[in-house]
């Protein structure tokens, strides 16, 4: 069982920064992948990065290669955000999640971060 918290997001405006984390609970962080997500109303949830246990291998999805950065710290039981450039088209709820090595499904979510952000 993983519990997950996000924190970071907030008002900002169009070209700044935010740096989103999430804290694990748990002492086997590490062999869990990890991943971001964001969803805004009337719309399904979006992939934007994930990172593998150990941190070596990443993947982000299109639309955010290049702005965005997916990061973890195993001692710390957190993995991170860093988004920049950021765009009005970002403003969403934003969740990170943990999948389990060997297995298909983000099966633990956290509770979600609003960031918006203002033209």
């Amino acid at each position: 069982q993983v519990q997950l918290v996000e924190s970071g997001g907030g008002l900002v405006q169009a070209g700044d920064s935010l740096r989103l984390s999430c804290a694990a609970s748990g002492r086997t962080f590490s062999s869990y992948h990890m991943g971001w997500f964001r969803q805004t109303p009337g719309k399904l949830r979006e992939f934007l990065a994930a990172i593998s246990g150990s941190g070596d291998s990443t993947s982000y999805v299109d639309s955010v290669k290049g702005r965005f950065t997916i990061s973890r710290d195993n001692a710390k039981n957190t993995v991170y955000l860093q988004m920049n450039s950021l765009k009005p088209e970002d403003t969403a709820v934003y969740y990170c999640a943990a999948r389990a090595y060997g297995t298909f499904e983000y099966k633990f979510w956290g509770q979600g971060t609003q960031v918006t952000v203002s033209s």
